[in-house]
């Protein structure tokens, strides 16, 4: 089981990685939540993973904390909720959030998220609420990283970065498109066009 990785952050197209350990080139999914808080390319990041291992697939899940990793973990265990769905519920949503909405039964909130139905949220939280009844704030081993991506890509590229991305997390073209027209920001960069894309979704 890989549990952690240390090593150079070498590409960055989310929701994937590239991450250099010692000359090695690790593939890695993660959620949004923990992009927005990576460095620049080239510079040096530590991130707990998760190996899922299927019938056809190894596929290594990466994460800026031990806590989102943790709540990664419960949410695969949930009948229904694979890891790309567990990615997609951490993108839109941060893992305390998450909680929230799981202990106040919000299940409209959670429907908004990509691939999460009304059945789906209704189970969501019927199965984890005892789960994360003591569930303390998102403080385990939290990493202080340098924030966002450099701006040295031009502004089509950052859209199409961007609305690659949130269709990558299983939101459908069409909505990822609107949600990134709203935005009237000027941003620099496609992490930080997700960012405010995420917050559009649903409304």
């Amino acid at each position: 089981m890989i549990g952690r990785l240390k090593g150079i952050l070498v590409e960055k197209s989310p929701p994937e990685l590239l991450i250099d350990v010692n000359g090695v080139g690790y593939e890695v999914q993660a959620p949004m939540t923990t992009v927005f808080s990576l460095p620049d390319n080239g510079q040096e990041v530590t991130l707990f993973t998760h190996l899922s291992v299927s019938e056809n697939a190894h596929n290594l899940f990466a994460f800026g904390t031990k806590t989102d990793r943790q709540l990664f973990r419960e949410l695969i265990k949930v009948n229904g909720v694979g890891p790309k769905l567990a990615i997609a519920i951490l993108s839109g949503m941060t893992a305390d959030e998450f909680v929230r909405c799981v202990h106040d039964g919000e299940a409209t909130v959670l429907v908004k998220l990509p691939g999460v139905g009304k059945k789906t949220a209704e189970r969501l939280i019927i199965e984890m609420r005892d789960r994360l009844k003591d569930w303390g704030s998102a403080t385990v081993n939290n990493i202080e990283a340098p924030n966002m991506i450099s701006n040295q890509t031009s502004k089509k590229d950052i859209h199409r970065e961007a609305e690659s991305a949130l269709i990558a997390l299983g939101y459908k073209p069409q909505d990822a498109a609107k949600a990134i027209g709203r935005i009237k920001e000027d941003v620099d960069s496609s992490a930080e066009l997700i960012r405010l894309a995420l917050k559009n979704m649903g409304k």
